[in-house]
């Protein structure tokens, strides 16, 4: 008897999910990444908006305890002075080899773009800033996973100290490694996105990104970049030429 009802129910809500889909991705050439022509890049585009619509804005990724740390392998760039490693750049790699040997007291951490007050960032500077620690896992695109403390400054606490502009949508990471990232300014306030100047209670080593490092703690592993020399904040969308994640086929957004 109340089968008919079930089923123009479920029509209109998969006709109002549909809807509202379209209504997400119009317009969104300026505040998303360009796909490219790319349908899996469609997809993550279209994944990235409805995540953003649905989920809580304060939502938090699992912490854990003390007892629950493993031991984490570093992947990818562990020495960004290695010229044998993949995206060694011999400008950048000269540079990090200098402020490794004084052991990072001359390294700034460079702050441009929409903000009212450019400048630079020592490590001491960005310690001033009150910190925090936070137990996660690191979910690796591989499909391994592992636990792991770290202790950094929350972003956003640093973005309220530049001053950012309101109209900012995106923040960009630059790294010594000649790798790149960018993030949406959504996961750039979050409580657990910060910049990692420590590890399981010691300073972060060479391997995992010495001295400093992205933790995105709401996406995979490869969007906490590594070693970062510069950020960028933007009003929009800003293409990485050979560095953007689309245009090599890897998702820009990768929300777990």
């Amino acid at each position: 008897m109340n089968e008919p009802r079930v089923l123009t129910t479920r029509r209109s809500l998969i006709t109002g999910l549909a809807s509202s889909g379209g209504l997400l991705l119009a317009g969104c050439s300026e505040s998303q990444p360009p796909t490219y022509g790319n349908v899996l890049r469609m997809a993550d585009n279209f994944t990235y908006r409805a995540q953003r619509l649905l989920l809580p804005r304060t939502a938090l990724a699992t912490e854990y305890d003390r007892r629950d740390i493993t031991s984490i392998p570093a992947i990818g760039t562990t020495d960004p002075a290695d010229p044998h490693q993949g995206a060694y750049n011999e400008k950048n790699g000269t540079l990090y080899a200098q402020l490794r040997r004084a052991r990072f007291a001359d390294w700034r951490l460079r702050i441009e773009g929409s903000v009212s007050r450019p400048g630079s960032w020592s490590l001491s500077d960005l310690r001033r800033l009150p910190a925090r620690i936070q137990i996660t896992r690191h979910t690796c695109e591989e499909g391994w996973s592992a636990i792991a403390e770290w202790t950094g400054v929350p972003l956003h606490r640093v973005l309220q100290a530049v001053g950012v502009s309101s109209s900012a949508r995106f923040v960009n990471f630059y790294a010594f490694d000649d790798t790149a990232e960018s993030i949406d300014m959504f996961d750039a306030v979050h409580p657990q996105t910060i910049l990692a100047y420590g590890m399981n209670g010691a300073e972060l080593p060479i391997a995992h990104g010495a001295p400093l490092r992205l933790r995105v703690e709401r996406q995979l592993g490869y969007k906490s970049v590594k070693f970062i020399d510069r950020m960028v904040v933007t009003d929009r969308f800003e293409d990485m030429g050979k560095l953007s994640e689309p245009r090599n086929g890897w998702a820009w957004y990768v929300g777990i």
